[in-house]
């Protein structure tokens, strides 16, 4: 599969990129723990098809030391042993927040996200899970397949000069 566009090709294009970057950035200061906002990211590219993204967020868990059994999983978490209570009520914030279109998030779930997480937390998920799926419809619409993405890589990208 080759890419249909080259989105860093395209000045505007990646002026956006950029910034969507450094918008995204500012969660790597949440308390979230990095494995589950890459858990959060895995189930959001799976959920939309996004082979760059599936690729990109399997590799920046292991890195961070997420377990092969765990990234395995993450597609049947509701079916899976081995994910806390809190990593299911973002999980399932995850799904019902990816699939707006179906029933919105359930009250069910916002009340197992409230009893694990507290306000920054949640509006740190809810950015995130907003965040990735503007990503992987990019990469959906213009075909950008996984299997190349290197661990750190959109941290090299972030520093990339751009011209406003």
């Amino acid at each position: 599969m080759e890419p249909r566009f080259n989105l860093l090709a395209s000045p505007t294009a990646a002026k956006v990129a950029k910034r969507f970057f450094n918008a995204s950035s500012a969660l790597e200061e949440s308390t979230l723990p990095k494995t589950l906002r890459e858990l959060v990211q895995l189930r959001v590219g799976q959920l939309n098809g996004c082979g760059f993204c599936v690729d990109a967020h399997t590799k920046e868990a292991a890195a961070a030391g997420e377990s092969a059994l765990r990234l395995n999983l993450v597609a049947t978490w509701r079916h899976s042993t081995v994910f806390t209570e809190a990593e299911r009520a973002a999980l399932a914030l995850t799904e019902e927040g990816t699939r707006l279109g179906d029933h919105g998030v359930s009250d069910e779930t916002w009340a197992g996200v409230r009893k694990h997480y507290d306000d920054d937390q949640i509006g740190a998920l809810v950015c995130l899970v907003s965040l990735i799926n503007a990503a992987t419809r990019m990469n959906v619409i213009v075909h950008n397949p996984g299997g190349s993405y290197q661990p750190g890589m959109f941290a090299r990208m972030a520093n990339r000069p751009v011209s406003n």
